[in-house]
């Protein structure tokens, strides 16, 4: 029976989790169909390829069933979205809904006035960097993730301004994409999961940043280090040591700025916390 004849059940799994109890003992994370959140998507039986707004996205087999698990970009319009399919030779579509959800706006004062307002070397710099770190965020790996229950990577103060409109010295800027955590100067950052890295370096904007695969599509990414304790295609294990937190590139003050992409989709890293963690922080998150 083909995949086009045959009756799937396609199940939005909107504002649970589900829990495995499969050898690998994973757990799929809360499905939060807003921009910036996740869909997951029940696949039945079938093994399958997918992809979204041309990006290949992660599909795990759980307790015999397959699931897709769609990163939701920030950029992301309310209304139906396609996920494409394709199983024995055959490509077709399934559509889910994806919701409004309002950020707040956030003011913030940068002192170093160049991190707001670049000249032309600091320019040419971002644009050589801009390119590297769309290489790491895209980067997709066929091994799937270890696990899909993250633990934070420093204990601290949490904001929420994970999507909130960003304006640094009253100029508007892009969307906050990741999770801030405050910390003493030189807190040490742990692996919140197992993975390798697949970049490291000083960026203009980001500081001391570090990149982790995780697989098929899921990327960590860690920011305004004051040092890095890892190499390039190092493997980590969960608790593995990355480095330590500090200020470097565009900030206010010492914090860590822990990001997650998913197929490319910048999502709440309290998504992927465990679910008294991820209440709190995701107190946030209304349809």
């Amino acid at each position: 029976m083909t995949p086009q004849k045959k009756r799937f059940n396609i199940v939005l799994l909107a504002f649970t989790t589900l829990m495995s109890t499969s050898g690998w003992g994973l757990s799929l994370p809360p499905s939060r169909p807003v921009p910036g959140g996740i869909v997951v998507l029940d696949l039945d039986s079938i093994q399958q390829t997918a992809t979204y707004n041309g990006q290949p996205v992660m599909v795990i087999n759980n307790e015999d069933k397959y699931y897709a698990i769609i990163g939701i970009p920030l950029s992301a319009k309310p209304g139906s979205h396609t996920l494409e399919l394709t199983a024995g030779g055959d490509t077709y579509s399934i559509h889910f809904q994806v919701l409004e959800k309002n950020y707040p706006t956030q003011r913030l004062t940068i002192k170093n006035k160049r991190k707001v307002n670049p000249n032309k070397q600091d320019m040419e710099r971002i644009i050589r960097e801009k390119k590297r770190i769309q290489q790491a965020m895209s980067y997709w790996s066929d091994q799937p993730p270890q696990d899909l229950k993250f633990r934070p990577p420093i204990a601290g103060i949490r904001s929420d301004s994970f999507g909130s409109r960003r304006i640094f010295n009253g100029q508007p800027r892009k969307p906050h994409s990741g999770m801030d955590i405050a910390a003493v100067e030189g807190t040490a950052i742990h692996a919140p999961a197992d993975g390798t890295v697949i970049d490291i370096g000083d960026y203009f904007f980001n500081g001391n940043s570090v990149f982790i695969d995780h697989g098929q599509g899921l990327i960590t990414m860690y920011m305004h280090l004051s040092e890095i304790n890892v190499n390039e295609r190092q493997h980590l294990k969960t608790g593995d040591l990355i480095g330590k937190v500090g200020q470097t590139g565009r900030v206010t003050g010492p914090h860590l700025h822990w990001g997650i992409s998913l197929n490319d989709a910048r999502i709440d890293p309290a998504l992927f916390l465990d679910n008294s963690e991820a209440a709190t922080i995701s107190q946030s998150i209304k349809p």
